[in-house]
């Protein structure tokens, strides 16, 4: 067969969605071949080697890639799939598909010739495949690229943006064709017309003069509300639950970006697995439009666990216990307990946490949880145990954005050297989150921007009033070919306000030091020495904070990288960042190995300046995930 458009012709194309274009048909026959009687038919062809030879007679190498990169004989070859029947049925299938590049790429007078040991693939019928092919010869010649002598598409909603490809004078692209389309249809759906399609395509191709006259009319349909929704698939779920955490707008003007919210409500819940919404094919005689509902809920308990290690402090232990659904509300139960420090040179520190989360409380964006926590940590220079209760809700008015505010009740005792100290509390923690990466894991483009607020009340006279206060940044950037460079940055600000450093909780002080913020550097080592002890003043954490990251990573083969970066930190005494400060920093290099779950990272650094323990030798880390 030869597939092609002579010139001098007029063609008319049609335009549908999901349907490909078929401008040329074969001039050879369907239903005899000159195979016929010289193969016969066999049931056991053997694989044998193939000659390919593509060949392309104009165009240019990216043309060339295209066609290669959809030919089925070239997926045939590559995969040994050689036979006569796969090569014949790979060469039937290989007309349409460069014929479909060609029309993407503005050429509508082409010529392919698709070969068979010399004979052309499209006259041998199904059943006379020969037993084997030993050469195939692909020739395409393109012909001249033709341009648009008019684009119009119409009527199209306010606000509708075309394609650039779209307009007279441009290369006529059957690809700028279906997203013109597909955008005016996308664009009247926006705006409450959900019925919205293509009535009409008028698209001639003339061949004297290379141009192509386009011409889509749209037909927008009525402007709808959202009607019902029917609910199927529960099994556990209390509906009632499931619609308020869905958050169906019924009766509201229809909008496609409501109906992708309550797939990211339900999927957000964790409850289901696999969650389906349709659209009614008729539209009510009130102009509203049914949704369905299809959900599967997936099994109600879940374990997990993580890891990390430093050769200072130890080997870090976590694990988790889910319970979804556990009151047929979509409520999730979760138990977290840590082990870190093993192997360290402190004592082992613990945690173990219990939360219940409600969602859908307020509002459907809006989740409720109550949590209990209890934590023993044994550091080099306190002691600490805690015990914190609280609620609080959660609002996640996007993927992007989250904000939680909380009420707690907190309890601390503290071991250093200037003795016991207990704490009291009620404190308010408030954040906002802004998360704008590509892949939270290992992100290569995009920020990440976190505010936090933490307003307490002492209950006692050792226990201070005041507010901690926290502010984070993440930048990333990627380039290269596949972005194999991604350099990465982090910046830290802490301070501490109202309440003097012996009034204030150990833990809402800040150290600087080790995983986290400052690799190179023994956890937690850089801190200030303002509290009498017996021995002199005692080391805590400061009233002020600020800590540097830069990395770059580099991908050096599919499942394996590499990062170079430096961290540094600096603590002040003083709130506002005042006082005396002391500053260190740290260096290092690591590998980065890609898993399902995401890079297995190990990482060595060294201090390279300030501190107090210039000298504390390498350090390793090794951890799940990136850095940040």
């Amino acid at each position: 067969m030869k597939a092609w458009l002579r010139a001098g012709t007029v063609v008319a194309i049609t335009l549908g969605t999901g349907a490909g274009m078929v401008l040329a048909q074969s001039s050879g026959p369907s239903s005899s071949s000159p195979f016929s009687g010289w193969f016969g038919r066999s049931d056991g062809n053997e694989a044998s080697p193939v000659d390919l030879d593509f060949r392309m007679n104009g165009g240019d190498d990216g043309l060339l890639r295209a066609l290669r990169a959809t030919s089925l004989l070239v997926s045939a070859q590559d995969e040994g799939r050689v036979t006569g029947q796969d090569m014949l049925a790979a060469a039937r299938g290989d007309y349409a598909r460069f014929l479909g590049v060609l029309y993407d790429e503005g050429y509508y007078s082409g010529l392919i010739d698709i070969k068979l040991d010399g004979v052309e693939a499209a006259t041998i019928a199904p059943l006379d495949a020969p037993e084997l092919v030993r050469r195939v010869e692909v020739s395409v010649t393109p012909g001249p690229i033709f341009k648009y002598s008019r684009a119009d598409i119409g009527p199209v909603a306010p606000g509708t943006e075309l394609p650039s490809g779209y307009r007279r004078g441009e290369i006529a692209r059957t690809g700028d064709m279906k997203a013109a389309a597909a955008s005016a249809v996308e664009g009247w759906r926006d705006v409450g017309h959900a019925k919205a399609e293509v009535a009409a395509t008028d698209i001639i191709a003339d061949h004297a003069i290379n141009r192509v006259d386009s011409r889509i009319t749209m037909a927008p349909g009525p402007e709808l509300r959202f009607g019902s929704m029917t609910i199927r698939g529960y099994k556990r779920m209390d509906p009632r639950r499931l619609r308020k955490i869905a958050g169906f707008p019924e009766g509201e003007r229809f909008d496609p970006e409501e109906l992708e919210d309550v797939r990211k409500r339900l999927r957000r819940s964790g409850v289901f697995s696999a969650i389906t919404l349709s659209e009614a094919d008729y539209v009510n005689p009130d102009d509203t439009l049914d949704v369905d509902l299809l959900v599967v809920e997936q099994k109600l308990r879940r374990l997990g666990a993580g890891f990390e290690y430093s050769n200072t402090e130890g080997l870090a232990l976590t694990g988790y216990w889910i319970h979804r659904n556990l009151f047929r509300g979509g409520e999730r139960l979760r138990v977290d307990a840590s082990v870190s420090d093993i192997g360290g040179s402190t004592g082992m520190d613990y945690g173990l946490g219990v939360r219940i989360d409600r969602p859908a409380t307020i509002n459907a964006d809006t989740t409720a949880y109550v949590q209990a926590e209890v934590k023993s940590e044994q550091e080099d220079d306190y002691d600490l145990k805690s015990g914190t209760f609280g609620f609080g809700f959660i609002w996640l008015p996007s993927d992007e954005l989250t904000a939680d505010i909380a009420l707690q009740y907190r309890a601390l005792r503290v071991d250093d050297e200037s003795g016991r100290t207990n704490f009291r509390l009620f404190a308010l923690p408030a954040s906002v989150e802004w998360d704008k990466r590509d892949e939270p894991t290992d992100a290569k483009r995009g920020y990440w921007l976190s505010g936090k607020v933490v307003p307490f009340a002492g209950l006692q006279d050792e226990t201070g009033s005041g507010a901690q206060t926290i502010a984070e940044g993440r930048v990333y950037y990627s380039f290269g070919t596949d972005d194999r460079f991604t350099l990465a940055g982090r910046g830290r600000l802490g301070s501490v306000f109202g309440s003097e450093i012996d009034e204030t909780p150990r833990d809402y002080l800040f150290f600087s030091g080790g995983g986290g913020t400052v690799r190179g550097q023994p956890y937690e080592s850089l801190g200030v020495r303002v509290i009498q002890g017996e021995d002199g003043r005692v080391k805590t954490g400061g009233l002020s904070v600020a800590n540097l990251t830069a990395e770059a990573r580099i991908q050096i083969r599919e499942k394996v990288g590499m990062a170079i970066f430096a961290d540094a930190g600096r603590v002040w005494a003083d709130n506002g960042f005042s006082g005396d400060s002391d500053w260190h920093a740290g260096a290092g290099a690591g590998i980065r190995y890609k898993t399902p779950i995401g890079p297995l990272r190990f990482d060595l650094a060294a201090p390279v300046g300030g501190g107090y323990d210039d000298d504390s030798g390498v350090q390793l880390y090794i951890g799940l995930g990136q850095a940040f």
